[in-house]
């Protein structure tokens, strides 16, 4: 009865570990920074945003004229005021001030948008691709390693440069252009 056991034994352990060989994960990373530097729409939003955070800086250095032409003329005037006036005075310049803050705010988060907005349908794109190439080289797993978790990887499993030369062929997530 032992000796018929081993054998047995010996079949399901061989077949537990051929089972594990035909799951074995298939992984593969990219470089996400680099991939969005290459991608040819990049370049284009990032230019559109600049062009829109300029005009919000220039919009906020004429409300920081203001607010300074607002002291200058408090100061300078401030001898000659009555103390109702100059209360009056300052309580209007610190509601600018106020004012300025939440504009500045708004913009900034009104740009936060808008940066969205431009990159999600690039990200989309990425996204897609890698999918793709997810799917036809049967990974298990594609890994960011822009995301700072991967510490150690084979060059091999790179797929940064597949990424890129499907987005800039154009082929996207449709391999041959189909």
């Amino acid at each position: 009865m032992r000796r018929t056991l081993i054998p047995l034994l010996t079949v399901a352990l061989l077949a537990t570990a051929g089972s594990l060989e035909a799951q074995a994960l298939k992984i593969g990373y990219i470089q996400s920074q680099e991939i969005l530097a290459a991608h040819p729409g990049t370049a284009e939003a990032q230019a559109q945003l600049e062009q829109e955070g300029q005009a919000a800086e220039e919009e906020m250095q004429r409300i920081q004229t203001e607010l300074q032409n607002m002291q200058q003329q408090l100061q300078q005037q401030s001898l000659t005021l009555s103390p109702e006036a100059k209360a009056n005075r300052e309580a209007q310049l610190q509601q600018r001030l106020v004012e300025a803050e939440q504009r500045a705010q708004q913009m900034q988060a009104a740009l936060q948008q808008r940066q969205a907005e431009l990159i999600q349908p690039i990200m989309e794109e990425v996204t897609a691709v890698i999918e793709a190439i997810r799917e036809e080289g049967d990974y298990s797993l594609i890994l960011d390693a822009g995301a700072g978790s991967i510490i150690s990887a084979d060059p091999a499993l790179d797929l940064t440069q597949e990424v890129i030369s499907r987005l800039e062929s154009g082929s996207g997530a449709n391999p041959g252009g189909k």
